[in-house]
This record gives C-alpha cells, sequence and structure tokens, in this order.
C-alpha cells in the first residue's frame, strides 16, 4: 500500500499534533459508481444470475451462490468472486480494486450499515476473522505493519455506505512509489488470481491448525 506523505499541524487541546493524508486517487472511479452501477457487484463470470439487490456485496454472494446453485464448480465460483472464506455471520472475500496486494474486506452477509447495528455474535465473529486475517497476511506477505479500517458511512469515505466491511492490508516501511506521486497509478506486484489462490490456502491451512 502506497501513501503520498502530506502532513498538516493541526492544534489540539493539548497541542500541536501532525495529521497524515492519506490520497488515494486511483479509487475515485469506484468510490463514484459502486451503488450506481447496473447491478454491481456482480462478476462477469457469474452474470447469469438476473437479480439485483442494489448492493456491490449482497449481489456478490447472491450470484456466487446462484452460479454454484445452478451446476458451477463451488470453488470456481468463489475464485471469479474473490470470495475467500465463509464463516457463520460473515465472510471475507478480496477488494477488486485494491491499494495493495492483500488487500481483503470482512464484513457480515445481513445488509447492515453500521457497526452498533450488528447482533453480538456477528460483531465478535468480525473481530475473530480480523484476527485470522492478520495471521494470514502476516504468513503470506511478511509485511512490517497492517492497516486495518472500517468507513461506517458516506461522509466518513465509505465506498459502499450501505452494508458496512472492515478494510485490511498489508503494509511495508517505505512502501511510496513515485508512480502514486506522479502519474495516480499503482504498482500492484501479484494478481487478483494469485492473492485469492495464497489468502485461500493460507485461510485453511490457518482454520485447521
Amino acid at each position: 500500500m502506497s501513501r503520498i506523505a502530506n502532513r498538516s499541524i493541526y492544534t489540539g487541546s493539548n497541542g500541536a499534533f501532525e495529521m497524515d493524508h492519506f490520497w488515494t486517487p486511483w479509487r475515485y472511479t469506484y468510490i463514484t459508481t459502486a451503488e450506481t452501477a447496473v447491478r454491481p457487484g456482480v462478476p462477469a463470470a457469474l452474470a447469469a444470475w438476473e437479480g439485483d439487490l442494489g448492493c456491490v456485496f449482497c449481489n456478490l454472494m447472491a450470484s456466487i451462490d446462484n452460479a454454484i446453485a445452478t451446476g458451477m464448480n463451488a470453488e470456481k465460483a468463489e475464485a471469479a468472486g474473490g470470495l475467500v472464506l465463509r464463516a457463520k455471520h460473515c465472510f471475507i472475500c478480496l477488494n477488486a480494486f485494491p491499494y495493495t496486494s492483500g488487500h481483503v474486506m470482512a464484513m457480515p452477509y445481513a445488509h447492515l450499515d453500521r457497526l452498533a447495528a450488528l447482533p453480538e455474535e456477528t460483531a465478535h465473529e468480525l473481530m475473530d476473522l480480523a484476527q485470522l486475517t492478520e495471521r494470514a497476511l502476516e504468513r503470506i506477505y511478511t509485511p512490517h505493519g497492517f492497516n486495518f479500517g472500517m468507513n461506517v458511512g458516506q461522509a466518513a469515505g465509505a465506498g459502499v455506505a450501505g452494508h458496512v466491511h472492515l478494510h485490511a492490508m498489508p503494509r511495508w516501511v517505505g512502501d511510496t512509489s513515485f508512480m502514486t506521486t506522479v502519474a495516480e497509478t499503482r504498482v500492484l506486484p501479484e494478481n487478483l488470481e494469485t492473492t485469492w489462490k495464497r489468502m485461500r490456502e493460507v485461510f485453511a491451512e490457518l482454520i485447521i491448525s
């Protein structure tokens, strides 16, 4: 994950402190179309599903489940949708517009727009999956750190404001690229198919162990 360093000085009740601005212009198209696209979240390979639930994540799961129900191999359908792990109340999937390789999201199946709206067991499972994700990212990428974040509501920067979701991604010291700075372009060394395979395998190993 790359960052354009741009620090501003703010004065709070305890004196001055620095705030980082996290510029992500390459995601503008996604953020401005995620909830207005025709059948958002339905991968081309799973377009045989004709429904539309009006939500990227709900459509994603419905199209995957439909493909499996109509005869597609489950692993093939889940790979097409980037679905990494199904749990009882929540699931983990790849971010199709990643900040960095290994960028995944954990979220409830239920279409809820607030963290406080999650039933207790769902909220607890979401945190369990966050911990599991940290271990998986550590094993696969050996990063120097991690970002875990949740934007609740459009005003907070949520690309999909109606369905609460937790972002998780690995970070490295000095991972800012000149390409991001001068060309608004990200260089990702790993394609989504490879990321899915690696994540899928490691999550399975961690669950078994």
